[in-house]
Formats: structure tokens, C-alpha cells, sequence
């Protein structure tokens, strides 16, 4: 979600800062051999051997059938410093705010230690003050609560807001501000926190797009039409076991690069027990080429997909290469299916998006438009067993210019879940056809290609 004001921050942000490049994925992914090694795999009792990890990678490829995303897709994430694969997390989908902030109070009202939290946007709403409430709840009961709020995607919300949180107690840190005069290095505004990240006691996470904000407070699944605003679609996950601590890890970097208040790490890395069977991936990326881990994630993830590639994008505003490997996934006969917003809260994103539906189209990718709701969802499900879920749009924004997250999940249960929500979704769509997409009026033609002049700032 990105506020009007935002929107206008933001582009101003993209004039100011010139251009930066993406870096080349198919240079990461000719490093990566296939079969030339078995990926790193950790559990609770440390770093499984080789013969360990290629028993476990060849039961999931037994269970997909024949694909190369598995073993060099984790590859590909390690090479370019993603965390380890770690085993024995259980995963759980939360679709739409409600559950996920359902998930979120269950999660804080039950801490007892510590609480984490980054977001991007923190609003002085019905949500907010809600959230807000049960911290300074909490903190009174003894937890100690550490907040980073991105001061762009925090820009509407009161100074005073943030400041009775500090009062209560509760360490609050603004990510980058905007105020030169209130940063600790070098000013740069085009330096976001994009991330959605909650760690509670150290053992559950729950992370994806959800911001804490009530346009999320409605469902779209068996509510549209019957609420007094249209619903904001989106995904987040929970997670429980060894895998939390990658994002207690990334928090605790984001934490430090702020200069927020020294942490004891023994009080936020508690000893971990296996929940589950999933295998869990957690890619961090931050500005800078050699720190755009989850653009290399997703093109690369879909170069190697053999049967599917099923996006769901909500600001979906795609390069020359993320272009060039979807159309050619179409064209080796891979079934590439991309749910897209009908509507959207910024409307510049949403046309350039659409100036790349022709060629996308003329090479056999299937596009469809989510109606009555605006979409903001960022997952993926290729070939039926690799999964993300995360913050990170398909856009140069978030690939270039954001700090973003993304959680990708190993194995056919979750799968399965992710496309049973992708086909909920599908049916929800209208396809765009593409002898109906060439008879658009010429001014939408107009539009989009103007809107397409400023993707670099997207």
C-alpha cells in the first residue's frame, strides 16, 4: 500500500536519485550447475551433511516430478547471499488483513519476552490505535516491545503518534527520515523500508504485504459487495520454528544499521523445536546491485520453471529481463499465469504496468485483472512445490531502490495451498484477451505509454 502522498514522494524521490540498473540474473544462474551440489540445509541441530541434504531434495523432486527450481533455484538464492535453506518450520497462510491481524494480536497479546515489528506504513487509525493500545499493554506487563516505521510510508501518521509509544516506554525508531536533521549518517531519501516483519518471543513470525492500516480490516473472499469500502486483497504467512531466527537475524541488521537502542541478542534467539516439515528460505534485499537478492529470486525462479509459473502482482511494472524470461517460459510450453489489479491506489503503476500486456500476451503468458478489490499481494507458486510469499513487488522500486523480504517455501502441502488460493483468486479475475486487448481505445493506449516514461521511478 502506498498513500497518495507517498505516491508523490516517491516519484519525486526516482527525479532526484537517476537511474540504477538491475543486475544480470543469467550471469548468477550460470555459476549454478545443476546437480552440482546439494544446498545448504540447517536445523536446529546445525548444518545437515550432503548425503542429509540430497535425501531431502530428492524426496520433494520424487513428489513434483522432474523440475529445476528446486535444487538450483535455492542455489541461485544462496549465491547471491540468501540465508540457508532451514528445515522444520511449519508455515501457515493468512489471507487478506483480517486473519493476518487476527494472527498478529493473537501472537502479542500471548508474548511474554520480546516483540519485533518493522513495517512500512504504521497509520493513526482504527488498526494503528488498536496495535498501538496492546503495546503499551504489554510493555506494562514487562515485554520489551522495538518498533522501525519507514518515515516515507509513515509520512501521514502523526509525529504525536509514535511519540506516546516512546513515552509508554517502547523503543521506536524511524527508518531514513525524511528530516536530514534527525538522521545519524549520510542523508538519503531514496533509502525505504519496505519490509512487513513481526517476531514474538523469538519463535513466530508472520511477515508478507499486510501494513498496519484498516483499509485492510475488510475480507474480499465472501464480503465484496457487502462492505462500505472496496477490500484490499493481500497475503502474509505465519511462521513457527528454527526459521524465525533468519528474521530476528534481518531485524536485528535493520535495528543496528538505525542506531536503535543496544539489544541483549540471548533474550531474542531462544532455543528451537521442529513444528513442521517445510523447508524455508528467507531472502532479504536492500539497495545497491549486489543487494537486489529477491529481483535475481524471481527472475531466475521462473527461467527454471518446467510445468507453471503462477504470479500474483500487485504493482507489476516488469524490465527487460523479467519480460524476456516470462515470455520465454510461455513459449517452451511452461503454463505462465499472472493475476494482475483491476483497480488499483496508484494508477501510474497500473497503466505502466499495462503498456507491457502486448508482447507479454503475443508470447502466450496469461494475464487477468482481480475485480472489486485492490490488489496487493506479492506470491508466487512455480511447478508445484517452490513458494514466496514476501513484500517485494515487480517493479524497479521495489527491486532497486527498497529494502524488501521474501519467504520462499519448499514442498507440494504448501504449494498446493498457494494455488488453491491463486485458482480462488482466478475465479475471482477477468482474463485479458488478446484480440479483445488490441481493440482499447487509443487514448488507453496514450496513457499507458506515457504512464511507462516513468517506470524507472515505479
Amino acid at each position: 500500500m502506498q498513500l497518495p502522498v507517498v505516491v508523490i514522494v516517491t516519484v519525486f524521490l526516482g527525479f532526484v536519485s537517476g537511474c540504477a540498473t538491475l543486475p544480470k540474473a543469467s550471469e548468477v544462474m550460470d555459476k549454478v550447475q545443476s546437480g552440482s551440489k546439494p544446498p545448504r540445509i540447517a536445523s536446529i541441530h546445525g548444518v545437515l551433511s550432503p548425503q542429509q541434504s540430497s535425501a531431502i531434495m530428492e524426496r520433494l523432486k520424487s513428489a513434483a516430478g522432474p523440475t529445476e527450481v528446486l535444487e538450483r533455484e535455492v542455489a541461485v538464492n544462496e549465491e547471491v547471499g540468501g540465508g540457508p535453506l532451514v528445515k522444520g518450520s511449519r508455515v501457515r497462510l493468512l489471507v487478506d488483513g483480517p486473519a493476518t491481524f487476527a494472527a498478529m494480536f493473537k501472537a502479542i497479546e500471548g508474548a511474554r519476552h520480546t516483540i519485533n515489528m518493522e513495517t512500512f506504513i504504521f497509520e493513526d487509525d482504527e488498526t494503528g490505535r488498536k496495535l498501538a493500545d496492546l503495546f503499551i499493554r504489554k510493555r506494562e506487563e514487562g515485554v520489551q516491545i522495538n518498533l522501525i516505521y519507514d518515515s516515507v510510508g509513515s509520512l501521514e501518521t502523526p509525529v504525536s503518534f509514535f511519540k506516546q509509544l516512546r513515552d509508554k516506554g517502547i523503543n521506536v525508531v524511524e527508518f531514513n527520515p525524511i528530516n536530514p536533521l534527525k538522521s545519524s549518517k549520510k542523508w538519503r531519501l531514496t533509502l525505504r523500508d519496505h519490509r512487513k516483519i513481526l517476531v514474538v518471543d523469538g519463535k513466530i513470525a508472520i511477515t508478507g504485504g499486510v501494513n498496519i492500516s484498516q483499509v485492510y480490516s475488510s475480507k474480499f473472499f465472501g464480503e465484496a459487495g457487502r462492505t462500505p469500502t472496496i477490500p484490499w486483497r493481500d497475503t502474509d504467512i505465519l511462521i513457527e520454528g528454527p526459521a524465525v531466527a533468519e528474521f530476528q537475524k534481518i531485524f536485528f541488521l535493520a535495528w543496528e544499521a538505525q542506531k536503535g537502542p543496544p539489544l541483549n541478542e540471548k533474550d531474542y534467539f531462544p532455543e528451537q523445536k521442529e513444528y513442521g516439515n517445510n523447508l524455508v528460505q528467507v531472502i532479504k534485499s536492500r539497495p545497491g546491485e549486489a543487494g537486489r537478492t529477491t529481483y535475481v529470486m524471481y527472475v531466475s525462479a521462473v527461467a527454471f520453471a518446467e510445468k507453471s509459473v503462477h504470479l500474483t502482482a500487485s504493482y507489476f511494472v516488469p524490465d527487460g529481463q523479467m519480460i524476456k524470461t516470462l515470455r520465454d517460459a510461455a513459449q517452451s510450453g511452461v503454463d505462465v499465469k499472472i493475476i494482475l489489479p483491476k483497480k488499483s491506489d496508484q494508477n501510474l503503476a497500473l497503466y505502466a504496468g499495462r503498456y507491457y500486456y502486448d508482447e507479454l500476451l503475443e508470447s502466450g503468458v496469461k494475464l487477468y485483472e482481480l475485480r472489486n478489490a485492490i490488489l496487493h499481494a506479492k506470491t508466487a507458486v512455480i511447478d508445484g512445490v517452490w513458494a514466496t510469499v514476501g513484500s517485494t513487488n515487480l517493479d524497479f522500486l521495489s527491486f532497486s531502490k527498497n529494502f524488501e523480504i521474501n519467504t520462499v517455501i519448499l514442498g507440494g502441502d504448501f504449494a498446493t495451498e498457494m494455488e488453491n488460493m491463486f485458482n480462488r483468486d482466478l475465479a475471482e479475475s477477468d482474463q485479458i484477451k488478446e484480440e479483445e486487448w488490441e481493440k482499447r481505445p487509443w487514448a488507453s493506449r496514450i496513457r499507458e505509454w506515457f504512464s511507462h516514461l516513468f517506470s524507472h521511478m515505479l
